[in-house]
């Protein structure tokens, strides 16, 4: 029995026009050979036929790219138009989110802030308190 691949995602396949390319490869590649091949044929005289035929094929890659190549789901034109709008054109975020964190953190250091002042300053003044003193008073009282 024969056996025919089918496959999963029936999304990712594409209708086929003519040489089992589709219209965007089409397009592209008859876009490559109306570039590359009266440049070749110009140039081939002056430069010379492998130095023509080395212009012809750097003239022909963008197309080529263009037509072949694709990142989930996008073609090459889509993603270098995104990239180049979101680089020159930066836009503006239509929503700003709020920050839960800070909010909580800001209502956390008010109500500190009512309880010090409410209750007076946290510490007790350094005169008070000598605890440098009572500790060199003991080591003395050890040593001797």
């Amino acid at each position: 029995m024969p056996y025919v691949p089918v496959p999963k995602d029936l999304t990712k396949v594409k209708t086929k026009l003519a040489f089992n390319l589709t219209k965007r490869q089409l397009i592209c590649f008859s876009l490559a050979g109306l570039v590359g091949l009266p440049a070749y044929f110009a140039a081939r005289g002056p430069i010379g036929n492998s130095a023509a035929a080395l212009l012809m094929i750097g003239l022909m890659m963008p197309f080529f790219f263009f037509a072949m190549y694709e990142r989930d789901g996008q073609p090459a034109e889509k993603i270098l138009r995104n990239r180049l709008r979101h680089r020159l054109w930066p836009g503006k975020r239509p929503y700003r989110t709020e920050n839960l964190y800070r909010s909580i953190s800001r209502k956390e250091v008010n109500e500190i802030a009512k309880d010090q002042t409410a209750k007076g300053p946290g510490r007790a003044p350094a005169g008070k308190h000598q605890a440098g003193k009572d500790i060199q008073g003991r080591r003395k009282k050890k040593r001797a």
